[in-house]
């Protein structure tokens, strides 16, 4: 029985699909792995509380491109521009506070991890406890119905089925 698969798996025909989706898979491996590039400069500090800075800002900054990241885990080239960026300024002589404000300037209040609370952004710090207490008001709701589904379902047999049990059960 193995034998057929080997044979059948060797026929030419079958042979030659199986080479050539092989290798259209290979190929489509290729292009995703994209062009090789050069590595970019790395960004190097002369000053130990500059380079301190930089890292704090570099994760308190959101990635615009990958949105769940930093600037520090993302590989995008919008966060490698937004790394420059803040070490250049940094290295300028800037605050932390101006980096920050030139990125809110900028990007908006997205480019936070942990943007203020003010009138903009009062559904994002909010919105999860509404939600949370709209889903409990729901759930206490469909317990209570259900409560009372359950009682009337249990309640006494009317006169007429009382009439039909007892036909029933003489009966047999």
């Amino acid at each position: 029985m193995i034998f057929s698969y080997i044979k059948r798996f060797f026929n030419p025909c079958v042979f030659r699909y199986f080479f050539f989706f092989t290798l259209l898979c290979l190929m489509t491996l290729q292009v995703q792995a994209g062009s090789v590039e050069t590595p970019k400069e790395p960004i190097i500090f002369t000053d130990p509380q500059v380079e301190k800075d930089y890292l704090q800002l570099a994760k308190e900054l959101r990635c615009l491109v990958c949105q769940n990241q930093n600037l520090i885990d993302s590989n995008a080239d919008l966060a490698d521009d937004l790394r420059r960026e803040v070490a250049k300024m940094l290295k300028q002589g800037k605050s932390k506070d101006q980096v920050t404000q030139f990125m809110v300037d900028r990007y908006g209040d997205f480019v936070l991890y942990n943007p203020p609370f003010k009138t903009q952004t009062w559904l994002l710090w909010g919105g999860p406890f509404v939600l949370m207490f709209f889903a409990i008001y729901w759930l206490l709701k469909k317990i209570k119905v259900d409560a009372k589904e359950a009682n009337t379902d249990s309640a006494e047999l009317s006169e007429k089925e009382k009439e039909r049990l007892a036909n029933i059960l003489n009966k047999k």
